[in-house]
């Protein structure tokens, strides 16, 4: 009854085993290997970009902050949500990749509207050569509150942010379980709503660490290979990268992930939503919820060995029936009987 983290869960079995065929034998060091030159054909095929840039880096945080170093100065301000991962949870790595760059917080939860982008944009640039200089936005799809953004709210926060001239990167981490959740395709997710740069997750879909940046326009191609080398993230065996993104992309693995992902977590929540004292936080949309359930419920659920996190409140207290908000999250490994056995211990 593992809920804590789509990271926490295992490998898919193709990329395990592509780990181990891309182990025989040699292959050219730094990214020009084979296996790179059919994934990055293959992201250009599926994003249908045929002219993207497209490199490998084994972290979500170097991902995007290799990516916002390269779109923006270090003179700039990236504007991002109040909660997202790149100012809650990535120990001010896209400032240092930057040299600098601060984070401007834009509205107070997960998703910015366009109006609120467009406020936190025209507060910037106010004070000359005193005050930072506006620069990328960044918008996390899936959310981190679980939540989705629709293709008409990222095109008109794209729309914003083309207006003031300012480049747009989206944190997908989570971008397949959005877009299998959306029913949209990745072109439709990304550059055909205005999107310039993207962190495409693997790892918490089931490789073992891998995320792809893509630049739609290759322009940036130079300025992130120097980055990321000086950055050290440039793998030298960089085979077991590419073959990992290899087999993810292969026979649709990425999608019936995500799909068993997404699924998992709506049988959870449907079972969970029929349950008295149990409420949503935010609506559940893809494979992460949060929840809030009487604090003695979550004792239960401990004490019978489930794993996930507490999010807002605390399990010590009196009252058994305060409710105390956690966050549950699916991967493609959780079994159906896990998830009903969760159930079953939370009803009582």
């Amino acid at each position: 009854m593992h809920f804590a983290s789509d990271n926490s869960g295992p490998a898919l079995p193709q990329v395990m085993e592509a780990l181990a065929k891309a182990n025989e034998g040699f292959a050219m060091a730094y990214g020009a290997d084979a296996i790179m030159d059919e994934v990055r054909q293959t992201i250009r095929e599926i994003f249908e970009a045929p002219e993207a840039a497209v490199y490998l880096v084994a972290t979500g945080t170097a991902a995007n902050s290799l990516a916002l170093a390269t779109l923006g100065e270090p003179w700039q301000t990236v504007f991002c949500s109040s909660v997202a991962h790149i100012h809650m949870d990535e120990c001010n790595a896209p400032e240092f990749y930057s040299g600098g760059a601060k984070l401007t917080l834009v509205g107070q939860s997960d998703k910015m509207t366009a109006d609120e982008l467009r406020t936190s944009i025209e507060g910037e640039e106010t004070r000359g050569v005193h005050g930072p200089q506006r620069g990328p936005v960044s918008i996390t799809q899936v959310t981190e509150f679980g939540t989705i953004y629709t293709l008409a709210e990222i095109k008109s926060l794209c729309e914003v942010a083309k207006s003031y001239d300012l480049p747009v990167h989206l944190d997908g981490a989570r971008f397949t379980n959005a877009m299998m959740a959306l029913g949209c395709s990745p072109a439709e997710m990304t550059w055909k709503a205005g999107v310039d740069a993207v962190s495409f997750g693997g790892t918490k879909n089931g490789c073992l660490g891998v995320e792809a940046v893509i630049f739609f326009d290759p322009k940036h191609a130079w300025e992130f290979e120097l980055r990321r080398k000086r950055g050290a993230h440039l793998f030298s065996k960089h085979r077991y990268l590419s073959a990992q993104m290899q087999a993810y992309l292969s026979d649709d693995a990425w999608k019936e992930a995500a799909t068993k992902a997404n699924a998992n977590a709506a049988h959870l929540a449907g079972g969970l939503q029929a349950i008295e004292g149990v409420s949503f936080v935010y609506p559940p949309q893809a494979n992460m919820m949060f929840v809030a359930m009487p604090r003695a419920m979550h004792k239960r659920l401990f004490a019978a060995g489930a794993e996930y996190h507490i999010w807002s409140g605390s399990l010590e207290g009196d009252d058994p029936d305060e409710p105390v908000e956690a966050r549950l999250v699916c991967d493609w490994s959780i079994s159906i009987d896990d998830i009903n056995r969760f159930l079953d211990l939370a009803k009582g």
